[in-house]
């Protein structure tokens, strides 16, 4: 693996100062937590990446997934700007496809944070 990350990692901040994605992760036991950890500095040091680790959704939107303890599978979706990797929802999937509120939830929280970084330059 590389010595130096491709990617920064960053969870995404709500108006409120609230980091969504985080407080989702807490609410996690141990090993999930360790798991998507895992998975998410894999990324972080190996971006680009494909399946099955990393899948496009859309533009600018991509998910991790990860397999979780009881055969549960995790999702964490992101955007990337720059070198930064911003970690916008989090949710355990419970179905075949991304259930349109997490997709809906993950757009929102993608738009609102390139806009704000267009303002910011």
């Amino acid at each position: 693996m590389n010595d130096q990350p491709v990617l920064n990692v960053t969870f995404f901040r709500t108006d409120a100062g609230r980091l969504p994605v985080q407080q989702w992760l807490r609410s996690l036991n141990k090993a999930d937590k360790k798991v998507i950890g895992r998975d998410i500095h894999f990324v972080q040091f190996r971006w680009p990446l494909g399946m099955p680790l990393v899948r496009k959704i859309e533009t600018d939107l991509w998910e991790v997934r990860s397999r979780l303890s009881s055969g549960r599978i995790s999702r964490v979706l992101f955007t990337i700007g720059g070198d930064e990797m911003v970690l916008l929802h989090g949710f355990i999937k419970k179905s075949q496809k991304i259930p349109q509120t997490d997709l809906n939830v993950a757009r929102d929280r993608k738009n609102l944070w390139q806009s704000r970084r267009t303002v910011d330059e």
